[in-house]
């Protein structure tokens, strides 16, 4: 039975949602007010011929009036108040009541009194809420008692008594009628109203929703397309209604449609797919369709009754050209930064190659000049051939520098990985570095801890880990300063550091370590040279072995740059690739995404 708690009122009258439960409340009131009157109404025009009844010696008729009479007025009171479930409470007695009196004063057991009272809970169960109905249902329990027992005693028959009590029982079941009959039009006039404003609103969100909404059958034939179908296929709904919309998807994309349809319409699952769709274009002068990118999400009406187990399928649809040409821009722009990226490496390669073989002719023969091959020269030219010497040995290791990272980012560089002992790399590097750190007055010291396990890795590569890290700290030490390194186990690696106590970096340029040609000094007035690819190459060496790089520095008191090497080796073992191991591959170019001038039609 509809009432009008189901609009979605709460228990003390108050709505559960504002759109909802407003207008079914106020309703409610208005229905307990009218019903009031009603009851009293009735009773005034059953006054007069219960006024008669009384004056020939039968109160009942005036003694039901009253009861009606009292029971009306009581509930418009309270209504007037603000006490409405107290009106209907009210009202809900005033007819179990009159049904009590007339089922005492009859003696029959199916009598109409029995009517009248059923119509109370009937009534509760229109306009009042949940606790009133129960106690309305059980109170009816003592009025079938009460009835039963009036039946066993058998009250004596009187004739004029009992022609009375028949139009009083009719009288009163008319009136408990009638409110129950005005109760359920109120209602009713309201579920109409309100499934009407629903239909409405839902009416006007389809048409109005920016994605497309659609009504699919089970074979995927248009039942219902909103107003914005119009602009995504390009034509009035019409034309559309009626066809199956996978005669308009492309012919590729046409087996994922019919996939998620059916998952949607026999399995009851949602699904979200991405297809293109054709979009007609009256003006167009080729035949060449046009396809546009869309977003479908189909769902099953899950609400109506499904033939042979299928159901209908709603599909939101909507226009993700605008996304998909972005991502088809981005493919293009990763590519062609991968080509360039390419073309550095190899732009380097190459520079470094063509360099290296004259360099290496103007070290040689300098140093013949300055060691008195070709004839003794004189101390200007000496001096001469010496900075030529120095200047392309400089220009050698930027060229090894530019070679060696050509390599690694080009995922060519290879090492192999054997047997090493850590503690004698360092002695080695030291004599590499000692030159350096002569010019500098720069003490080079070194902890190294006993009983080292052996590890395995590129022993050339460590050894170019530690040089490079050693010429940085001498770098950027102060004159007279010291240069510590440190060889130590730490769980399941070696940790080679190396500290300074130069001039540091701030926590800007600590975030950019291993960055290639990032120099903590920039710009022509610069006073450290270098090419800022010596930390950068040791970050690539040290993920080629699979360890990692870490540092510490703080700006006037010094750096310290930590490598932890894996005692066992990087992770892929040389058994694995023939003794070989790169540092890395550079990921394919991804093709570029052609759709938007795709030519092949949709059969």
């Amino acid at each position: 039975m509809r009432s009008f708690t189901a609009f979605g009122v709460g228990k003390r009258g108050v709505p559960a949602s504002a759109s909802l439960g407003k207008w079914p409340e106020m309703l409610r009131r208005a229905t307990i007010a009218d019903t009031a009157k009603l009851l009293a109404g009735a009773a005034l025009l059953g006054m007069v011929p219960a006024i008669y009844a009384l004056v020939i010696g039968t109160p009942m008729p005036f003694l039901l009036a009253c009861i009606v009479m009292a029971g009306g007025l009581v509930s418009l009171t309270l209504h007037q108040r603000g006490l409405f479930e107290a009106a209907a409470a009210t009202q809900v007695t005033t007819l179990m009541a009159t049904g009590m009196v007339l089922t005492i004063a009859d003696p029959r057991l199916g009598d109409a009194g029995l009517a009248v009272a059923l119509m109370g809970p009937v009534l509760a169960a229109l306009i009042a809420h949940s606790p009133l109905r129960r106690l309305s249902w059980l109170a009816l329990a003592p009025v079938g008692l009460i009835g039963l027992v009036a039946a066993l005693l058998g009250l004596p028959a009187n004739p004029v008594a009992d022609n009375v009590l028949g139009y009083s029982s009719v009288a009163g079941f008319a009136v408990a009628f009638v409110v129950v009959a005005f109760s359920a039009h109120r209602i009713n006039t309201a579920f109409e109203v309100h499934d009407k404003a629903q239909v409405n609103a839902y009416r006007h969100l389809i048409e109005h929703v920016q994605d497309t909404v659609l009504r699919l059958s089970t074979d995927g034939s248009i039942l219902l397309a909103s107003r914005s179908s119009e602009a995504l296929f390009g034509c009035p709904r019409y034309q559309s209604a009626g066809t199956k919309l996978s005669e308009r998807l492309h012919i590729m994309d046409r087996p994922a449609f019919l996939t998620a349809l059916a998952d949607a319409a026999q399995d009851g699952r949602s699904r979200m797919i991405e297809v293109r769709l054709r979009q007609d274009d009256p003006h167009a002068r080729s035949n060449v369709p046009r396809f546009i990118w869309v977003e479908m999400q189909l769902s099953p009406i899950a609400d109506d009754k499904p033939a042979e187990g299928r159901h209908d399928v709603i599909a939101l649809v909507r226009d993700i050209t605008a996304r998909k040409d972005a991502e088809a821009a981005m493919a293009e722009a990763r590519r062609a930064a991968e080509d360039a990226s390419q073309a550095k490496s190899r732009f380097l390669a190459t520079i470094g190659h063509e360099l290296r073989t004259p360099l290496n002719a103007v070290v040689g023969f300098s140093e013949m000049m300055t060691s008195g091959i070709g004839g003794e020269l004189s101390p200007t030219h000496k001096e001469y051939a010496g900075l030529i010497q120095q200047s392309g040995k400089h220009l050698l290791e930027v060229v090894g520098m530019l070679l060696d990272m050509s390599r690694i980012e080009a995922g060519k560089f290879e090492i192999e990985a054997e047997p090493v002992n850590p503690g004698d790399i360092i002695p080695a590097c030291f004599s590499m570095v000692e030159t350096l750190a002569n010019e500098r007055s720069v003490r080079l010291v070194s902890e190294i801890e006993p009983d080292l396990p052996v590890m395995h890795a590129d022993e050339r590569v460590c050894r170019q880990i530690v040089i490079n890290l050693l010429s940085n700290a001498i770098k950027f030490s102060h004159e007279g300063g010291l240069v510590t390194t440190t060889v130590k186990r730490q769980g399941q690696s070696i940790n080679f550091s190396v500290r300074d106590r130069g001039i540091g970096m701030a926590p800007a340029a600590m975030a950019r370590i291993g960055e290639p040609f990032f120099q903590v000094q920039d710009g022509l007035s610069r006073k450290y040279e270098g090419t800022g690819l010596g930390l950068s190459i040791v970050k690539g060496l040290v993920e080629l072995h699979g360890g990692t790089l870490r540092a510490m520095s703080e700006i006037g008191a010094g750096t310290t740059i930590t490598v932890l090497l894996p005692i066992n080796g990087p992770a892929t073992k040389p058994g694995e690739t023939a003794d070989i191991l790169q540092l890395h591959r550079e990921p394919p170019a991804a093709a570029p995404i052609s759709w938007p001038n795709e030519k092949r039609k949709a059969q």
